[in-house]
């Protein structure tokens, strides 16, 4: 190699084994390089014995997979551009034409949607389900059912299901089938983490997360996983995973392994100041009903109680019925801690106005507005104080 520019692209040095630090490295590759012919063709990347394309995994993401899927109390995890997508990924992994979806009515917004639109586009059904009630979820299942989503707590109004006694609705209709494919429960996890309950001991069979929230932490990254225990279940998403070119990116996956090493510390003090804000809000004028799993009265209360070691930063105000809207809007527009926008879990208090009634197809039994807040890492006197002087807007 006489050429400067050949020299700098197939350098000879190589730096020493051995290196170890706090942080893993962070590995970038499209094309990954082969020391032969036969490894070429015969190295493996779906059990994670090598590496053969950037979309098939690096030791980063190894890494993060199986971190997530140790948080999880899973055996396998894939990662994927959001939560949104680890979503997506459930449904195409293991729905096909001709199939039924079934759907908690309290999803997550999103997940409703890719089911309206692009599944039914593609002849996949869905009907929605009360989660509170398994006896509706026992009524809805029919013979195309091929999986229901789970989610704890509903999304906005974060009522708590009885995760067990779902499962075992689909188990017992599971065992009166012969010959058919079983109905599969996936659990959107993300307001658990991990943290509040191990969703495969409640009896799922995959467990998603948007990585976005607490994982990361910062705001400032957008991932998803599912994890799975069950090793066929895990190939079948992780070769729609392959066909479909899901990846993430070295620098995202750091950040959320950086993330990960705080996590349990925040949502820790997040949990306690949520709590201790809720329980505040319920007091003050004009509030008709705090909805958070850990107080007494919020739907679903005793099952969080009974599954749960651990609640997250969100929690719901509902407001009195003759608060108008505009008021309401008003009351948030007056914050100062408290940002508008969506997502949470990230060190910043959100909030955001809900009308419950559009976004739902059984009856909402409250008449006032609602609005969800999610708790930042900020001060808990100084976000109460923020809440308090913004109060006055509610009658103004």
């Amino acid at each position: 190699m006489t050429e400067l520019a050949t020299q700098l692209i197939h350098h000879a040095y190589r730096p020493p084994e051995g290196f170890e630090a706090v942080a893993p490295g962070v590995h970038k590759a499209s094309t990954v390089i082969f020391p032969n012919v036969h490894a070429l063709r015969t190295r493996e990347w779906k059990d994670k014995s090598g590496y053969t394309y950037g979309l098939h995994g690096t030791p980063t993401t190894f890494i993060l997979e199986e971190r997530i899927a140790t948080l999880e109390g899973g055996r396998f995890c894939a990662l994927v551009p959001s939560g949104l997508s680890a979503v997506a990924l459930v449904d195409m992994a293991f729905l096909r034409q001709g199939d039924e979806l079934l759907i908690p009515d309290n999803a997550y917004g999103p997940n409703k949607a890719f089911a309206h639109v692009e599944l039914a586009a593609w002849g996949i059904t869905h009907r929605y389900y009360d989660p509170q009630n398994p006896a509706d979820l026992a009524d809805k299942i029919g013979p195309t059912t091929r999986l229901v989503w789970l989610e704890a707590p509903g999304s906005i109004t974060l009522e708590f299901p009885d995760l067990p006694a779902l499962v075992a609705v689909v188990q017992q209709a599971n065992t009166a089938r012969t010959g058919a494919r079983p109905i599969l429960t996936a659990l959107d996890n993300t307001w658990g983490a991990g943290i509040a309950f191990n969703a495969f001991q409640l009896g799922a069979d995959i467990s998603m997360q948007a990585l976005t929230k607490y994982p990361s932490g910062g705001a400032d990254v957008l991932m998803g996983s599912v994890v799975t225990r069950d090793e066929a279940l895990h190939q079948q998403v992780l070769m729609t995973h392959m066909r479909l070119g899901l990846g993430v990116s070295a620098n995202d996956t750091e950040l959320v392994l950086r993330g990960l090493n705080t996590m349990a510390l925040r949502y820790a003090a997040q949990d306690v100041a949520t709590r201790g804000l809720a329980r505040w809000m319920q007091g003050q004028p004009g509030v008709a009903k705090v909805l958070h799993p850990a107080l007494a009265g919020s739907p679903g209360h005793a099952v969080w109680q009974r599954d749960a070691k651990a609640a997250a930063c969100l929690f719901s105000v509902v407001f009195d019925s003759g608060i108008a809207p505009c008021q309401i809007d008003a009351f948030c527009d007056s914050l100062r801690l408290f940002k508008l926008g969506w997502s949470w879990a990230g060190p910043i208090s959100l909030c955001a106005p809900y009308d419950v009634p559009s976004i739902r197809t059984t009856p909402w039994p409250h008449a006032g507005g609602l609005v969800r807040f999610a708790v930042g890492l900020e001060a808990v006197d100084d976000l109460r104080a923020d809440l308090s002087q913004a109060l006055p807007a509610l009658s103004a």
